[in-house]
């Protein structure tokens, strides 16, 4: 059975290096003061998207990804790992974007580079940790949805059986197609780069990363894979009261730094008075019980 996949993918800051200046005044992250790395449950949904792809010929997996220039990378990167192509969704007017104007200028570049028979994005992206562009683009688009998923057990017929990973244990679910999964973090990781693939695809560029310094802009415009796409609020035809900042209705009215200190340290041996008394503390202070 041929798929054409979608996957959702995010370049995000590197939360281990937060510091006082990754906010702006207005509420919003400060991308350009942090290192940008894939979403890591991002990678867990195109890994599921890739094996897929393994198991039914002729399936296709193509990467959208929304942000500025910089974001050509995760592209590249889902290359080199598998992806037969993608699409960066960049224009000013989705700078400041909350899930809610994400989710839809997600849903108009879906519907304008055509209807898939599956769209896998990570449960969620952890500059927000919110889970709702993923719910959100299916519920625009008017597709059934599959959360917390961790594995596809069947794929044929029209229908998807995928195996969640629940509160108190899992459960099997069937859906028919197209549909939009979100994956968590425990499911399979994503495979390493390919060596073959990095070689094909290093040069890959979007028009917006392309510059007069830019090297091999020859056999770049010669070899159409290596052209990635990119797609504006025009091309998509979004209505711009709906991108960034107008349409989003989170606001952010005030961020703090909390730094988390130990007032206190103790030695508890391996001994069982100690370890009868830790557990009395602590069910003493509710932090278990």
């Amino acid at each position: 059975m041929k798929l054409k996949i979608v996957v959702l993918a995010k370049q995000v800051p590197d939360t281990r290096n937060v510091g006082p200046d990754a906010m702006t005044p207005e509420g919003t992250v400060n991308r350009s003061a942090l290192p940008a790395i894939f979403n890591p449950e991002d990678l867990n949904a195109l890994e599921l998207a890739l094996r897929l792809k393994d198991q039914n010929p002729g399936t296709t997996v193509t990467v959208l990804t929304m942000g500025p220039g910089r974001a050509g990378e995760i592209i590249r990167e889902a290359l080199y790992r598998g992806a037969d192509n993608g699409y960066l969704l960049t224009d000013r007017a989705f700078a400041g974007a909350d899930t809610l104007a994400t989710s839809y200028a997600l849903a108009t570049a879906i519907r304008h580079i055509g209807v898939p028979d599956l769209i896998v994005g990570g449960r969620q992206a952890i500059d927000g940790d919110t889970a709702q562009v993923g719910p959100q683009v299916a519920q625009k688009l008017g597709y059934p949805q599959i959360t917390y998923t961790e594995e596809v057990l069947a794929c044929k017929d029209g229908k998807i059986r995928v195996l969640r990973h629940i509160d108190g244990g899992v459960e099997t679910v069937e859906s028919p197609l197209p549909c939009v999964l979100t994956v968590n973090g425990s499911a399979a990781p994503c495979r390493p780069r390919n060596a073959k693939l990095v070689m094909k695809y290093k040069h890959a560029k979007c028009a917006m990363e392309m510059t007069e310094e830019t090297p091999y802009k020859e056999l770049i415009a010669q070899r159409p894979y290596l052209q990635l796409g990119q797609l504006t609020a025009a091309d998509v035809e979004a209505d711009l009261e709906q991108c960034g900042l107008s349409g989003s209705p989170t606001k952010v009215k005030q961020v703090e730094n909390i730094v988390f200190q130990a007032k206190e340290s103790k030695h508890i041996t391996a001994s069982d008075n100690d370890i009868e008394g830790l557990i009395k503390e602590l069910l003493a202070n509710h932090t278990i019980g």
